[in-house]
Parts: structure tokens; C-alpha cells; sequence
């Protein structure tokens, strides 16, 4: 049973409903619709028709809406920009004239007063860099660094340089409301830059009465920087390695995936790497040898989710390349971790319950971990303390809780009604593991619950036999 988790981002190639089965059965645990090419009407259709495949392959699958976020980039160009070291690059606010040869407007009013002189711009994903020469009232004169050709709408990054924009757009705050309608399971900040970022969009989510859970992209600089602080607020961290690839020096960028994937192990914080895991196979059927060493390091760092973008939105071998991602991961997970788990700092008396829970799971060969939860808390306690033997099974009676578990690594959910009688509800568990010949006679179960004595809930550790 493979405990490392994958997210489908879904695009012109998987919105068929044959495509979105397909990527179902191949094992997708997770969905993300990107909503900066995403469409409130797409939204509305594919949603309900995610939920019924879902339940018609008897699979918890959650559903990711991944805000734009207040991006920066060039206006539209009536032919691509040929350009050569040395030559000028001027970049206009809306509505002001160029002199130069070349030059394009930019969408973000604040970008002069952002920018310094000497400071270095990245445009469409680094592909053309030009350094800061001067600037005026309306207007930025840069020279290029690097021979490129640049077209409409291209992605700027600013590298070291504090902007000020809205944590939320106005887009954005459209498409939150529209998640919270459709009661999806997540939604992704993007270009987090500080605690308060994440605690806009709480607020907001709170408004609208969703129960989504928070997932904090980490994309430049600024947020690596405030790490902790970001880590402690969100929900869920996202290394998203397109724009930090860019923003950061590339030789830094390992070094950071995982200093972030040990801070979120140790701070119980599940953690997702993101971006060009299977990047040629977008046109390839086979992936390179570096990048399945890439998916090989990700899952023995024993990150909770890998994600895969371009490669099943627009891809030829969308579920190829769940294929690949479900092999590689099965096979490196049998050879061991990276053991960050031993530092995970137990916060309370729930979690050192749960950590001895895990103690004795470990201990036991062909033993199986159920967790009977209503709010998820207890099962992502025990995912994040990465046990080594037992899977984990936990058992809810909270359809959403049940989704959001599915991102959770080694986590394995279950829908099942809770009865008043704890001992008819382990049976119920039981009897459903022998069903689907995940359990046998003979395996020990290690059942954490919560009891209640009185008007008490007691949390509780129960060892039994499969019989």
C-alpha cells in the first residue's frame, strides 16, 4: 500500500470523465483545479462530477482549488520582443509611451516604486534576465542579461525585492467564495509571503463557513525567510519549486525542499513538493533517470504528497504518469526513510498518546493502526510520526474529514457511522478490513480511540486480534 500521496492537477487533458476514472483508479488521492485558467462554470460542472466518480470507485478523493494569487507579469506585445544581451528592455505602467525599440507593459501599478536600481528582473521563468538601469515616474529602463524572445502575458519575478501586494485579489476572493459553495476540501494561497497572508484567507474562509483546510505555497525568497512562522499557520506547506526554483539560486533550491520538508515533519504539518517531477513526460512516454531519482528523494524524505501539473493538464500520458509516480514511490518506500520523524516535537497529551500507539505498531509484525477520529486530528498525529511498519487506518464519520485525510501520508480512510457502543464500532472496522482483504486472521490491531466514562472523553490504546 503505497503511503506516499499524489495530486492530479486537471487541464484539457483529464477533464473527460473517462480521464478524471482513469486517474482515479491508477490511485489519484488528490484533485487541483487551477483557478488561473479555470473557469467558475468548469468549476461548478467538474466538482459533482469528481465527487460521483469518486464514490463509484469507492475512493476518498479531495479536491485542491489553487488560487491565482496577485501575480505580476507583461502586458500583451502585437509581435514577440527578439532580444539580445545589451539591448534596452523598458517595462511601462498601463497607459504610458515607450521611446525605446523595445518594450511592454506590466499589469502591477507598484512596480516601479518596488524596484531599485541595480536590482535584477526574471521574466517568463527566467528565461530573460535584465538588470535595472534607471527609472522614471511610470517607467523602468533594464538592461538584458540574456538572449531571449519574449511574448505576451510572461510571469516577472523579482528576486529579493519586498512588493506589496494583496495577499488575496479580488479574483481570488471570488474563487475562495465559490470553494466554500461547493464545499471543497482545500485551497492553495499562492506567493505566501507571511503569517498574516495565511490569516487573511482564514478569516475569510471562516466568513463563508467553509472547512477547508489551508495550503501555503512557498514560492520566493520572502517566504522562506518567515518558514516558521508560516508553518505554524497554515494547514498544510507546499514547496512549490516552479517560482522558488526561479526567485532562489538553483544550487540552494534542494537544500531548501528539504530543510522545509524536516521543519514541517518535526512541526506536525503535512508538506506537498511540487513542479517538474515528471516534466518530460509531458511529451514522453518514459521519464528521465533524473527525474525518477527526483521522485525518489522526494518520497524517501518521506514528503506527504507529490503533485504533478503540466505533466496531466496538458500531457500526453496523464495516467502514465500516475503510473510512474505510484511505482517509484511503492519501491523506494520498502527500501526506508529519511527518519525526520525522530525530532518530531509531540505537543500534547493526544500526541504522546498517539506516539505510543505508533511505539507498539512498530513493535508488532503484520500489525494495523486504527484511528477512530471525527476531526482528523488524531490520524494526522499518527501520519506525521511516520510509522514504520503499520499502516494507518482511520475511520470517520465525517464525509470531509474523510477526503482530507486521503493527502495525509501512510493514512488510508475509512467512511463508517459511529455507534454508541465502541466495542459494535471496532467490530464494524473489522469486519470492513476483512472485506477488503486489508487485514487477515491473526493480525494485531493497535486501536486508538477516544472513550467515554461518564460525561468524559478518555483517550485509549487497545490492543486485539483479527479474528
Amino acid at each position: 500500500m503505497r503511503k506516499t500521496k499524489i495530486i492530479c492537477t486537471l487541464g484539457p487533458a483529464t477533464e473527460t470523465t473517462e480521464a478524471l476514472r482513469q486517474l482515479i483508479q491508477k490511485g489519484t488521492d488528490v484533485l487541483r483545479l487551477n483557478m488561473s485558467h479555470a473557469t467558475h462554470e468548469w468549476v461548478r460542472e467538474i466538482v459533482p462530477r469528481i465527487r460521483r466518480l469518486a464514490q463509484i470507485a469507492g475512493r476518498p478523493v479531495a479536491i485542491l482549488v489553487d488560487t491565482q494569487g496577485p501575480a505580476i507579469r507583461t502586458g500583451d506585445l502585437k509581435i514577440n520582443l527578439h532580444l539580445k544581451p545589451g539591448d534596452v528592455l523598458e517595462f511601462t505602467l498601463r497607459g504610458a509611451k515607450s521611446k525605446e525599440q523595445y518594450s511592454v507593459t506590466v499589469n502591477y501599478a507598484g512596480f516601479v516604486k518596488d524596484i531599485s536600481v541595480g536590482d535584477t528582473v526574471l521574466v517568463d521563468n527566467g528565461l530573460l534576465k535584465v538588470v535595472v538601469l534607471d527609472k522614471g515616474r511610470d517607467r523602468v529602463r533594464t538592461r538584458v542579461l540574456t538572449p531571449a524572445v519574449l511574448g505576451s502575458r510572461r510571469h516577472i519575478n523579482l528576486p529579493r525585492v519586498h512588493v506589496n501586494l494583496p495577499a488575496l485579489t479580488k479574483k481570488d476572493i471570488a474563487d475562495v467564495a465559490l470553494s466554500a459553495e461547493l464545499d471543497v476540501d482545500f485551497v492553495a494561497l499562492s506567493f505566501v509571503r507571511e503569517k498574516r497572508d495565511i490569516e487573511q484567507l482564514r478569516k475569510l474562509l471562516s466568513r463563508k463557513k467553509s472547512k477547508a483546510q489551508i495550503v501555503a505555497k512557498i514560492e520566493d525568497q520572502l517566504a522562506v525567510r518567515s518558514i516558521d512562522k508560516i508553518i505554524e499557520s497554515t494547514d498544510i506547506i507546499m514547496i512549490a519549486r516552479g517560482d522558488l526554483g526561479i526567485e532562489c539560486p538553483m544550487e540552494e533550491l534542494p537544500i531548501i525542499q528539504r530543510r522545509i520538508v524536516k521543519k514541517c515533519i518535526r512541526l506536525g504539518k503535512p508538506v506537498v513538493i511540487a513542479t517538474q517531477l515528471l516534466e518530460s513526460m509531458i511529451t514522453n512516454r518514459l521519464p528521465t533517470r533524473a527525474e525518477v531519482t527526483d521522485v525518489a528523494n522526494a518520497v524517501f524524505e518521506q514528503a506527504d504528497a507529490l503533485m504533478l501539473s503540466a505533466e496531466t493538464t496538458l500531457g500526453r500520458y496523464p495516467t502514465e504518469c500516475v503510473e510512474v509516480l505510484n511505482r517509484v514511490a511503492t519501491r523506494i518506500e520498502r527500501s526506508g526513510g529519511a527518519g525526520y520523524a525522530s525530532d518530531v516535537q509531540l505537543q500534547n497529551v493526544r500526541h504522546k498518546t498517539v506516539a505510543s500507539a505508533i511505539a507498539l505498531a512498530n513493535s508488532l509484525e503484520n500489525s494495523k493502526l486504527i484511528v477512530f477520529t471525527v476531526h482528523g486530528r488524531m490520524a494526522r498525529y499518527a501520519s506525521n510520526l511516520r510509522p514504520q511498519r503499520a499502516p494507518i487506518f482511520a475511520f470517520t464519520p465525517n464525509e470531509q474529514v474523510y477526503r482530507q485525510l486521503a493527502l495525509c501520508w501512510g493514512t488510508f480512510p475509512v467512511r463508517i457511522d459511529f455507534t454508541g457502543d465502541p466495542d459494535e464500532t471496532i467490530a464494524s472496522a473489522e469486519k470492513f478490513l476483512r472485506r477488503k482483504k486489508l487485514a487477515a486472521p491473526g493480525n494485531r490491531m493497535v486501536i486508538v480511540s477516544d472513550v467515554r466514562m461518564g460525561r468524559a472523553m478518555i483517550d485509549s490504546i487497545q490492543l486485539r486480534v483479527v479474528k
